[in-house]
């Protein structure tokens, strides 16, 4: 029996503890929402047997080609990014389509962001996403494992 003041090793992992690794993602091709939800989880630490809800387990994220992240239907049309700049009257609205054309990077934050625990944790778990628009990026020094991501959104060829 353990006493109050002992804590089970597989009953609590703590942040410092997790061992981080770095991923690397290529989005040219890759459906917007599939990507993100697709990254929150490896940024939460959920593909690890150590994942627990409260801690920051998970590892960094690089996309790179972020301009080749598209979106599907009547989205690029329809949807709307929105931001206020803290004046009166100062709410800013932008489609989809040309957040895309000028700033993919901002899009899969958002998207992103949108899928990960607000407050302190969430704040901490963002910082560990690095987005490129090109393939370029300044993080070979950490050696990232390339991700294959799937789009099984995509059409089927047919021959």
């Amino acid at each position: 029996m353990m006493n109050a003041t002992q804590k089970s090793s597989w009953l609590t992992k703590e942040a410092g503890e997790a061992q981080r690794e770095w991923f690397q993602i290529d989005a040219t091709g890759l459906t917007l929402g599939r990507l993100a939800s697709r990254i929150a989880l490896v940024l939460r630490g959920k593909h690890k047997a150590t994942y627990t809800p409260n801690v920051d387990m998970g590892d960094f994220v690089i996309v790179l080609n972020a301009g080749g992240v598209k979106l599907t239907g009547t989205k690029p049309d329809k949807k709307l990014y929105q931001h206020h700049t803290l004046y009166p009257g100062g709410i800013r609205t932008r489609l989809a389509k040309d957040v895309l054309a000028d700033n993919p990077e901002r899009a899969i934050q958002e998207a992103v962001w949108g899928m990960l625990p607000k407050g302190p944790l969430g704040r901490r778990i963002i910082k560990k996403l690095k987005i490129y628009k090109t393939d370029k990026h300044d993080h070979a020094a950490q050696q990232p494992r390339v991700l294959q991501i799937s789009n099984p959104g995509a059409p089927v060829e047919k021959n």
